[in-house]
């Protein structure tokens, strides 16, 4: 693609960085397989196995819904922005879900694209505060995480609505490759390749669009975008758009997967998705970022969750150790950004 007129090309984008890059996927990718051999080592020593398809498959399904919904997050830190909402921006996408399908007796599809479009809606709001408003995006995305908090609890009735009956939709996301509903039979869970085919449209938005040029290019230096012609405004609201929209997405999977809308699921999932993208290497201080990293980071911190649930480490120390590999990521990419000053 070629760059805009007048639009220098991201700093973000140059040769040296896109070599770092592709060290920190690596260094990702690497720390997530050490991280799975620990456990294996760890397993077979108290007499029991960690690599097994039902282990890995209920990985995969774990990490579905929160990586979805940090793929959407990966975009707002690139513009050096953070999205505090994401968490219940799914719960009350889920929740209208739940609400066509159920209490208005809507078409499945129907109520799949509201809730998608309920997740788009409340970025644009997050995009209108951050970017027209001129709103610190931490203070702007936490009002609007108490908005659709309260907002899901009041049209639930603070009850979780259940999916009466199969319908199609929950047999549609949790079945698996095979046609197989998911209970432990081979197969590839569908609501996994729903999770890697949301990744490579992302790539492409990313790598491949005049939005993933100027995501960059607003992270990397916001205002000599401005002073090259950048209408900043429009793409800052667009990428807030872009994440409520996966977050909505991650809404209609989770709802899928539990049978049902729950309305406090998805507060504090904000905390997971941040989490996976800074794991995967994208910097809090913007311009640098990937959906490979962002994917590889959100099974980072599901093989750790998932793998300390499995050796009985209480619930307390695996808050504790994944507060501290986040610390570690952080940290890391702090010395990264010292060494290329």
């Amino acid at each position: 693609m070629s760059n805009a007129p007048g639009l220098p090309l991201p700093a973000g984008r140059s040769g040296a960085l896109i070599r770092a890059d592709f060290f920190q996927r690596f260094l990702a990718f690497g720390a997530l397989i050490v991280l799975i051999l620990f456990f294996q080592v760890w397993c077979v020593a108290i007499g029991t196995n960690f690599l097994t398809f039902e282990n890995l498959v209920n990985i995969l399904v774990a990490t579905a819904v929160v990586g979805v919904l940090a793929l959407g997050e990966t975009f707002v830190i690139i513009t050096g922005g953070i999205d505090l909402s994401v968490g219940t921006v799914l719960t009350i996408s889920m929740v209208m879900t739940a609400v066509c399908i159920t209490s208005q007796h809507l078409p499945v599809p129907v109520g799949i694209l509201v809730g998608f479009l309920t997740g788009g809606l409340m970025g644009l709001i997050n995009g209108v505060l951050v970017a027209h408003l001129k709103l610190a995006p931490f203070i702007a995305t936490l009002g609007i995480l108490n908005v659709a908090r309260g907002l899901s609890l009041v049209l639930t009735q603070t009850r979780p609505i259940y999916f009466a009956g199969d319908n199609g939709f929950q047999s549609g996301v949790m079945g698996n490759l095979f046609g197989v509903k998911l209970s432990g039979e081979f197969g590839i869970p569908i609501i996994a390749i729903l999770m890697f085919a949301a990744a490579l449209f992302a790539a492409f938005l990313l790598g491949k669009t005049v939005l993933g040029r100027y995501t960059f290019a607003l992270g990397s230096n916001e205002e000599a975008a401005r002073l090259s012609g950048v209408n900043v405004a429009k793409w800052k609201m667009l990428v807030y758009v872009v994440c409520g929209l996966f977050a909505g997405l991650a809404g209609v999977l989770s709802a899928a997967r539990l049978g049902s809308a729950q309305p406090a699921t998805g507060f504090g999932l904000e905390l997971s998705a941040i989490s996976a993208v800074v794991i995967g290497g994208t910097s809090l201080s913007g311009g640098e970022g990937t959906i490979l990293g962002t994917v590889i980071g959100a099974f980072i911190v599901y093989v750790l969750t998932y793998g300390l649930q499995f050796v009985n480490v209480p619930q307390e120390w695996q808050i504790v150790v994944t507060g501290i590999v986040v610390i570690g990521a952080v940290y890391i990419d702090n010395l990264r950004r010292r060494q290329r000053a």
